[in-house]
């Protein structure tokens, strides 16, 4: 494989890529939330797109997670409420 005879300078490498035009992505408003999205890509803050939920976000996840504690936490308590009562051990 070839190599160069000489070293480019900075200036001419600069040059070269002075021409490829590259623009800043543009940035469009979430339609549920008007978060700031870049326009084909689901919104990261609520998870939607075009209307639709795609996305399992992370409060959708605490949410989630908040609630299953909440059940696991009434279970718990009914199950304690319900525990047979300990006898002293004398017969009747």
């Amino acid at each position: 494989m070839p190599t160069p005879k000489r070293k480019l300078s900075k200036s001419r490498r600069d040059m070269r890529s002075a021409n490829k035009g590259l623009k800043p992505k543009t940035i469009a408003a979430c339609q549920t939330c008007q978060a700031p999205v870049i326009p084909h890509q689901a919104c990261k803050e609520c998870g939607y797109y075009k209307g639709t939920k795609i996305l399992r976000t992370k409060a959708d996840r605490m949410y989630q997670r908040g609630k299953a504690r909440q059940t696991k936490e009434q279970q718990m308590q009914s199950k304690a409420s319900v525990a047979p009562v300990a006898s002293d051990g004398a017969k009747e």
